[in-house]
């Protein structure tokens, strides 16, 4: 299984994480002399993915943040996977700890993460990184998909009629580059009260604007003070209309595909999809309003 590391012959014990929407296959490596670390294996058919996605990392690592700091890429397994040795971050799944602390813990690690999420934001856009074109057309595909699905909700049409009337006040900003899943999911509750991140297997160029509306559909399940938080700070306490106008583009397109998108994964997850649509739908007063209720009503 893990042939070819040569790091591997300091391992003292390996153990499978299950958690998580990724196809990397991920293992919790303790080593002989007591470090903790994670590796991901992929497919040696992903190498270039991978090896950009490692030199990625680098450039966060030197942010100055907690985070999963990189340590080796390479092949194994007779050149039929690429992997990637990472720092484990020892503490909490901070979605399972905000719940247990006080609101004002709450909104002060949002501000962390929102402090951390304008650093990831701030690196340097290479040159050959820069996207040949926007993703406003992917995002209007997603919606005709999610259109043309069984799965349709009632009332759908006035997100429909929001996204598509809208769709140009997404990506007026310099692209940057995203984490791609920046939620309380993958952040990490240390014991010395700060914030790791994880997981940047989802990274991408592209508007810092969209890295927002996983709040609406799974930072407010956890904390709505941290999401509060994370973007007061993001903003340094004064948020621009032209971010709410296009955060609502985004909530809305994500809420209706997130359905379609879920459909392989069986009905309790579109089960799941659904309520956080109908969520939305109430926290946007059907799209009449661009600022959610969580927020506008703190």
């Amino acid at each position: 299984m893990f042939r070819d590391i040569s790091s591997s012959t300091n391992w003292a014990s390996v153990e499978p994480v299950d958690k998580g929407w990724s196809t990397d296959k991920k293992y919790h490596i303790k080593t002989l002399s007591g470090e903790h670390l994670l590796l991901r294996l992929s497919s040696i058919e992903e190498y270039e993915n991978k090896k950009k996605e490692f030199e990625i990392i680098e450039k966060y690592a030197k942010l100055g943040f907690r985070m999963s700091m990189p340590k080796e890429f390479g092949v194994c397994n007779g050149n039929q996977n690429t992997y990637m040795l990472l720092t484990w971050l020892e503490g909490r799944d901070l979605e399972d700890a905000l719940p247990q602390l006080s609101e004002n813990e709450q909104y002060r690690l949002g501000r962390q993460a929102g402090t951390i999420l304008k650093k990831i934001h701030s690196v340097p856009l290479e040159e050959e990184d820069v996207p040949i074109k926007t993703k406003k057309e992917k995002k209007l595909l997603q919606l005709a998909k999610y259109e043309e699905s069984g799965l349709r909700i009632p009332d759908d049409e006035i997100a429909i009629r929001y996204v598509k009337e809208n769709i140009d006040q997404i990506w007026k900003k310099p692209p940057a580059y995203l984490h791609g899943d920046f939620h309380p999911g993958n952040l990490i509750y240390m014991q010395d009260g700060s914030i790791g991140v994880i997981d940047f297997n989802r990274w991408e160029v592209g508007d810092p604007f969209e890295e927002f509306y996983k709040l609406e559909n799974f930072g407010i399940e956890s904390s709505i003070p941290f999401c509060i938080g994370q973007i007061d700070a993001y903003f340094d306490d004064s948020v621009p209309m032209d971010f709410w106008i296009a955060n609502a583009v985004y909530v809305a397109q994500a809420s209706l595909f997130s359905i379609k998108w879920a459909e392989k994964f069986g009905q309790q997850e579109i089960d799941g999809m659904v309520a956080r649509a109908k969520r939305a739908f109430a926290d946007f007063d059907g799209f009449k309003k661009i600022i959610p209720r969580w927020y506008s009503e703190r």
